[in-house]
């Protein structure tokens, strides 16, 4: 009986490699329009991931050649190295306020922006998607947070009577990563907040008025059961451009606090691994610490994504 179904199971399996194999010659024509991209996808994203797993398991300096040394890296990531779980530490309380509240904020944003007449809604989109793009952002941040009275927030307060000295914002460890927060929540509008506002448009009004005729009487009901089952891509890309972008802080804790902050206070995982790729050149080491927030990160649009695709239903 055994030996049955194993006949069976293998004569499947062989009808089910013919007919995917007689689908894929018949569609050749539309497999030969993917090839770009399918070759510079491989060459620029599968390649570097799978070539910075292999140099994780290695000691890699770039002036000798990778010499294999197993989960080492990892040992010492883990249980050796106290700034990296302080660069955890961070990255997880940026990300943790930093990713929700940005993709809430996003979409709430293009929500009352796709009620505006269209040249103001143009004009809105501009004003809120300039911040993430902008090059001088960290220029004027680091003027608002100045640590002396010349600083427009010190200087504020000083006016107000609210302080006695001016505070240091970005070298105080009590004042560095709030303030990072801040400046990465209004830098928060990017790819995410673009879709939405395309996808807002997309959605058929003749749905809302199907909706009104089934018993929907508020907005907060035609947003919940109409514009979110709508939206369920751009939802999802949003929530993925919103992981990776809470995960990816680097640029902001190096401009404003300086490399390294004081007492690693502005360390996240990105700025760690700049570190020892770039500042050191221990490329086996920084690999180790890239695949560990590549794990990290996947997890975590898995369970992100597995939580949207339950939205109205």
């Amino acid at each position: 009986m055994q030996q049955s179904f194993l006949t069976r199971y293998s004569a499947m399996k062989r009808e089910k490699l013919r007919y995917g194999w007689a689908k894929a010659k018949r569609m050749k024509v539309c497999y030969l329009f993917l090839l770009p991209y399918a070759l510079l996808f491989l060459t620029f994203f599968i390649l570097p991931i799978a070539t910075s797993i292999y140099y994780s398991f290695t000691y890699y300096n770039i002036l000798e050649p990778p010499r294999f040394i197993g989960f080492q890296n990892y040992i010492n990531l883990i249980l050796q190295d106290e700034v990296f779980l302080t660069a955890v530490r961070n990255t997880f309380v940026i990300a943790v306020i930093t990713g929700p509240i940005g993709y809430i904020l996003s979409f709430l944003f293009a929500w009352f922006i796709n009620e505006l007449p269209r040249w103001l809604r143009t004009v809105a989109v501009v004003v809120f998607y300039a911040p993430s793009i902008a090059s001088n952002a960290f220029f004027i941040f680091s003027i608002i947070f100045r640590g002396d009275a010349y600083g427009y927030l010190n200087s504020f307060l000083l006016q107000f009577g609210l302080i006695d000295a001016p505070i240091l914002w970005l070298l105080d460890p009590k004042y560095i990563l709030p303030v990072i927060i801040v400046v990465s929540l209004w830098m928060s509008m990017g790819a995410g907040f673009l879709s939405f506002v395309a996808g807002l448009k997309g959605v058929d009004h003749a749905l809302y008025e199907a909706g009104y005729v089934d018993g929907i009487r508020n907005r907060w009901q035609e947003l919940y059961f109409i514009t979110l089952p709508q939206m369920k891509p751009m939802l999802l890309f949003g929530a993925v451009m919103a992981i990776t972008s809470a995960f990816n802080v680097c640029d902001v804790p190096r401009a404003l606090a300086g490399y390294p902050s004081t007492d690693y206070a502005a360390r996240t995982i990105v700025t760690h691994l700049f570190d020892y790729g770039f500042s050191r050149f221990e490329m086996g080491y920084a690999s180790a610490i890239a695949t560990v927030l590549f794990l990290v990160m996947i997890l975590c649009n898995k369970a992100i994504q597995s939580m949207l695709r339950r939205v109205g239903t």
